[in-house]
C-alpha cells in the first residue's frame, strides 16, 4: 500500500517507494542502461536495500537487467509511459487501503457511512496526481500544469 496515515497523521511514502522512483528517474535521465552500483551512487542509496528493490521492479514488468559489457538495467517500456503509480504498485502494491481493504471493500453503518466516499476521494486524488506524472517527466524536470498548480499552493509547503 502506497498511502498509509503516519504516527503524525501525515501521509507516508516509505523508503522502498522513494528509492524506487529516484533510481528509475535516474535510470530515465541518463537514457543507457546503469548497474545497481551505478543508480545507488547516483542516489546515495544503500546498494543492498536497491538490489532487492530492483529485483521486484524486473519481476513486476517495468525493467530488465543484463550481463556482460552492456550490463545494467533498463526499461521495458519507455519512460515517457511509466507513471509514478505504476512504480509504486509495483513496489509496494494498491495506492490506498483502509485496514487491508479496498477503499471500494469498506462499509459503514450510521454517521459514518460518508467515510467510504471519503477513502474513495482519497484513492482518486492520489491516482490524478501519482497517474498524471511520467518518469520522463520526472528526469527533465518537467512537472505537468496540474501538478505544478498544486507545489505552486503556498499552503502546499506548510505542514499542518
Amino acid at each position: 500500500m502506497v498511502y498509509r496515515i503516519g504516527h503524525n497523521g501525515g501521509v507516508y511514502v516509505s523508503a522502498r517507494c522513494d528509492y524506487a522512483l529516484r533510481a528509475l528517474v535516474s535510470l530515465a535521465a541518463a537514457g543507457h542502461p546503469m548497474t545497481a552500483e551505478e543508480l545507488a551512487t547516483s542516489q546515495q542509496l544503500p546498494v543492498n536495500f536497491l538490489e532487492a528493490i530492483l529485483q521486484d521492479l524486473r519481476r513486476g514488468g517495468l525493467i530488465a537487467s543484463r550481463r556482460g559489457p552492456d550490463a545494467g538495467y533498463r526499461f521495458l517500456r519507455p519512460p515517457e509511459e511509466l507513471t509514478a503509480a505504476d512504480v509504486m504498485r509495483v513496489v509496494e502494491g494498491p495506492l490506498a487501503e483502509v485496514r487491508g481493504l479496498r477503499p471500494e471493500s469498506t462499509t459503514y453503518t450510521g454517521a459514518a457511512e460518508p467515510l467510504q466516499e471519503l477513502w474513495i476521494a482519497l484513492r482518486a486524488s492520489l491516482r490524478s496526481v501519482l497517474e498524471g506524472v511520467t518518469l520522463a517527466q520526472l528526469a527533465k524536470g518537467q512537472l505537468p500544469r496540474k501538478l505544478k498548480a498544486l507545489v505552486a499552493e503556498p499552503e502546499a509547503w506548510v505542514p499542518h
